[in-house]
Parts: structure tokens; C-alpha cells; sequence
């Protein structure tokens, strides 16, 4: 997966790539639709809408399943037209929803660049399976193009995961760029740390990698866990865990479709938790930990051990999450408070200039929200800002340069201030961690995946390049990352 999303990534890069004379340097018969190939659940869509935020360009998504032909090739009409001074009724097709669609993006964007994704592309139905053979070979629905600029993706489902799959023909094959993709739980729980995946699940995982992903058949019909399963379980047990309600074998099931797999991680969450309560993580970030801690942990097994760890982590991220979006909201209001500045560096007073400049970032990120390019992150950062902002206001437009300026700036003072108190609070919880690990685990297996841990996270990232911390320095110097944690984790899946 993440292989693929490197190769799409310079793919969309080479075909929007222009000549001095403003041409796409590829031309675009010779652009390749990329058909990325792959399991179900595996995070083909997910791939295709961080390829088009990273690259800054648009993305029209489509599953062609939900289409007829007429949506997708549009609808016949009768047209009057003269040949050689006689009238003839002829048939010609309104616009493709597909293609409406691209230009309505564009319309409302004022983009002219981006991604056309079609999902499910290989198990359209029988009327429709001409025309998008068509639209593969010729980039057309119908009589309509698909504008300049945008870029052909499409995702199918190997045939021994859909009943409904059509296997493409040589002809398409060779007009095509074929991507074969699977399953890796390694490279999914980089993308998990970094998108708040509950630590039970993670942990869960580490213990369990060969239950990452799971599709077969028996008498009880197709049991399957995937990819997506996962990341949805983990916001419904975010939920559950906010209004204390159980999670049972049942409801993990929905989610995870393997009864075996939904068994054990529903007991697993149980366990978890009463680590949890058992250690006293909180209190180990607080540095109080009670001498029965270590004594029960010298003697848990691996499994014990190792989920104490990422209880650890997943407590530690909650701290570096918070640094993370303190950061990012107040490395924003100082972009404002440096133009608000050079704004007024030439006027005497204020006269409505702060409001003026509000609004305009206000609509950029309105527009960068529309087009897609904004995460669920940065919508909460940008919504704490505009409060900020707006309780930051000089308020009297009379007031002179400088002291609009002063009241402003005091406003971000107490946000940087707050940034500085997450700071502090996060390094001495990580101090506190590794005392803790020291003591009972000293440089063992446990600290190989603690400071693994910490590496694979870009939050923890962060604010390890801001807020130095010697011994996660030394332990990362030290040990073998990658390699120990591999081998580690290969051994405990056999146990």
C-alpha cells in the first residue's frame, strides 16, 4: 500500500507536469488510467484521497456500481441534422453524469486539475461493461471526454473476492497501468498511530498481527476482517468508551466479520481496560507508581507486558495530540498577527483592518475546506482559531496601530502560553514513562516497541523535534528499531 501510494503519487505528478508552452509534457492519449488492484477493505479509497490532498488537486470519487448506463453514458436524444441538403434524425447523448460532474467541481473550485477515481471497476453490469471499457481505453463516457487535467484512477477486487467481478481483456490490459496491492499490518499501523485508531485495537494487533486481515470461506459462509473494519470499530469504541457502555463478542462482529477474530478482541478490550485500571497508567505519567506495579509486572507474561506498553503509548499520544493541535493552532495565529503587523505597519490606526483580514483567511480556508484538502484535524483547528481570532479582535476601530497591535498580541501570548503548559506536561509524562520502563523492563524487547512506537508516530514526531528528550535519543541510537521489532513480534505470533 504505501508503494502504491508513492506511485500514484509521481504518477499524478508526471501527468499534470507542463512544458514551458503550458502543455501536459505526457500527452494524453498516452496517460495510462491506474487501476489499483486489491482485497476489499484494504484502503484503496483512502490511498486515492491522500494522494490528491498531498498533491493539492481535486477528487471526484464514483463506485460505478451505483450507476445505470444512461447515468454514466447519458441519455439518447434525437437531433435533426443535414447531410448533402437532406434532413436525417439522428441519435446523440446528453452529458454523462460522470463528466457533468468534473465540471461542476471545477466550477465551484475554480480548479482545473485533479483525480477522477472510479471504485468497483471491474463488477459494473452487462449494459455497462462496454462503456467503461471505452472510458479505460479512450477516457470518454459516451460522446464526452473526460476534460484535460484530470487524471484516471480506478480500484477493483481480485475475482475470488466478488462473485460480480468481469476479468479485463488483453485489449484493456495494455491501455491500462495495473497495481496489485495487499494487505500489510505493519504499514496500516503507521497510518492507524497517526489516525487516532483506538490503543486496545493497536496493541491487539501487535500481539495478534496474522488476524490483521482474514478472508475465507467455510460452512458458515464468508468470514472476513479487514482493513476498514478496524478503523470503523475504533470510532464506535471511542463512543462506547465516552457513554461507558459494553462492547460484547456481537457487536464486534458487525465490524469484524471473523467469530473466532471478534471472539478474542472483544475479550482482549476487557483485558485491556483492566490493565488499565490494574497499573495505573495515569499515575505511572505522574510518576507515582506503587511498588505492587512492578512486582506484578516482573512477573506477567509477554502478552501482559506488552499491553502495559501500549497502554503507555496510547496515553502518552493523547499528550502529544493535544501539543500537536496547541501547536498547529498557534503557529497559525502567528502567521495572522505577522501580517495583521505588516498591514498596519503603514497606517495610524486600525480603522477595521483586523475584521477585514479575518474574513479573507476565513474564506481561504473555507475554500480549501470545499475542495477537500482539509482533514477532520484541521477542520477542529481552524474552528478553535476563528474563535480566537474573533475573541482577539481590537474591537474599537478607532484604535491607534499600536494599540491594536498590543491587544492582539497579548490575545496570542495566552494561547502560546497554553502551548508551552501542553509542552511541559507532555515531557515530564514521557519522562515519567521512561522511568518506568527502565525499571521494569530495562533495555528489553518492551523498550524496543516503546521507542518504535514513539518513532512510527508523526504527533510524537513533533514533539520530539521540539522538546528534546536524551534517553528517547540514546534508546533510538541504540537499538535496532526495525529489525528487533520485527523479530520480536515474529516470535510472540508463534507463542
Amino acid at each position: 500500500m504505501k508503494q502504491a501510494k508513492e506511485e500514484l503519487k509521481h504518477t499524478v505528478t508526471a501527468y499534470l507536469a507542463k512544458d514551458e508552452a503550458g502543455n501536459y509534457i505526457i500527452p494524453r492519449i498516452r496517460q495510462r488510467p491506474v487501476v489499483l488492484m486489491g482485497p476489499p477493505g484494504i484502503g484503496k479509497t483512502q490511498v486515492m484521497q491522500q494522494v490528491a490532498k498531498e498533491c493539492g488537486v481535486l477528487l471526484l470519487s464514483y463506485t460505478i456500481t451505483h450507476h445505470t448506463r444512461q447515468s454514466a453514458v447519458g441519455l439518447p436524444f434525437i437531433k435533426e441534422k443535414e447531410f448533402d441538403g437532406k434532413a436525417y434524425s439522428i441519435t446523440e447523448y446528453t452529458m454523462s453524469e460522470i463528466i457533468a460532474g468534473l465540471y461542476q467541481k471545477m466550477e465551484e473550485s475554480g480548479r482545473r486539475e485533479g483525480i477522477l477515481f472510479i471504485d468497483e471497476i471491474n463488477c459494473v453490469s452487462e449494459t455497462l461493461a462496454p462503456a467503461m471499457l471505452a472510458f479505460l481505453q479512450c477516457k470518454t463516457f459516451g460522446n464526452q471526454a473526460v476534460p484535460e487535467g484530470w487524471v484516471i484512477a480506478a480500484a477493483g477486487n481480485p475475482v475470488e473476492y466478488n462473485k460480480s467481478v468481469r476479468e479485463f481483456d488483453m485489449v484493456t490490459l495494455d491501455r491500462v497501468r495495473m497495481i496489485s496491492i495487499e494487505a500489510d499490518d505493519k504499514i496500516w499501523k503507521e497510518y492507524a498511530r497517526n489516525q487516532d485508531i483506538h490503543g486496545a485495537l493497536l496493541s491487539y494487533l501487535e500481539i495478534r498481527p496474522n488476524n490483521f486481515y482474514r478472508a475465507q470461506a467455510d460452512v458458515d459462509g464468508m468470514q472476513y476482517v479487514t482493513a476498514r473494519g478496524w478503523e470503523d470499530f475504533s470510532y464506535l469504541l471511542r463512543s462506547y468508551e465516552k457513554m461507558q457502555l459494553p462492547v460484547s463478542e456481537e457487536i464486534v462482529y458487525e465490524y469484524l466479520h471473523h467469530k473466532e477474530v471478534a471472539e478474542d478482541v472483544a475479550a482482549y478490550i476487557d483485558l485491556y481496560r483492566k490493565y488499565q485500571d490494574d497499573y495505573g497508567i495515569e499515575e505511572i505519567l505522574l510518576g507515582n507508581v506503587k511498588p505492587a506495579v512492578f512486582a506484578r509486572i516482573y512477573k506477567a507474561g509477554l502478552d501482559e507486558r506488552i499491553s502495559v506498553v501500549n497502554l503507555l503509548i496510547d496515553a502518552l499520544m493523547r499528550r502529544f495530540r493535544k501539543v500537536f493541535f496547541e501547536k498547529s493552532v498557534t503557529d497559525a495565529y502567528f502567521d495572522f498577527l505577522k501580517t495583521y503587523r505588516r498591514r498596519l505597519s503603514e497606517k495610524e490606526q486600525d480603522a477595521g483592518e483586523y475584521m477585514r483580514q479575518l474574513s479573507e483567511w476565513e474564506d481561504s480556508f473555507d475554500a480549501r475546506e470545499r475542495d477537500g484538502f482539509m482533514s477532520a484535524e484541521e477542520k477542529a483547528q481552524k474552528k478553535r482559531l476563528s474563535v480566537l481570532l474573533k475573541e482577539g479582535s481590537p474591537g474599537c476601530e478607532s484604535a491607534s496601530a499600536n494599540e491594536a497591535f498590543s491587544y492582539v498580541k497579548g490575545c496570542f501570548d495566552a494561547q502560546r502560553a497554553k502551548l508551552e503548559k501542553a509542552e511541559e506536561e507532555a515531557g515530564f509524562s514521557l519522562e515519567a514513562a521512561f522511568d518506568f520502563m527502565e525499571e521494569a523492563f530495562g533495555q528489553g524487547e518492551e523498550m524496543v516497541i516503546f521507542v518504535t512506537e514513539l518513532a512510527v508516530s508523526k504527533k510524537a514526531a513533533s514533539f520530539l523535534a521540539e522538546c528534546t528528550c536524551e534517553r528517547y535519543l540514546s534508546y533510538s541510537g541504540q537499538l535496532l528499531i526495525g529489525t528487533r521489532k520485527r523479530e520480536i513480534l515474529s516470535e510472540l505470533a508463534d507463542r
